[in-house]
């Protein structure tokens, strides 16, 4: 079996697919994901900071 590999979302996106990209990794829904990370983003701001960062750094998933 072929190891899980963190991607971002190429379709299933809402800004830049980094939720959906968590959200398949983990097997959960991706509006649970998106709805963690903005409670996180208004508990202090540091959400924005590591979306920004994971869409850099995250590579994009070509789905064919």
């Amino acid at each position: 079996m072929e190891p899980k590999k963190l991607y971002r979302s190429a379709t299933n996106k809402m800004i830049c697919g980094v939720c959906q990209g968590i959200a398949e990794y983990i097997n959960l829904d991706p509006t649970i994901v998106r709805l963690l990370w903005v409670l996180f983003s208004l508990a202090g701001g540091a959400g924005i900071i590591f979306y920004i960062a994971a869409a850099i750094i995250m590579p994009v998933k070509q789905e064919y």
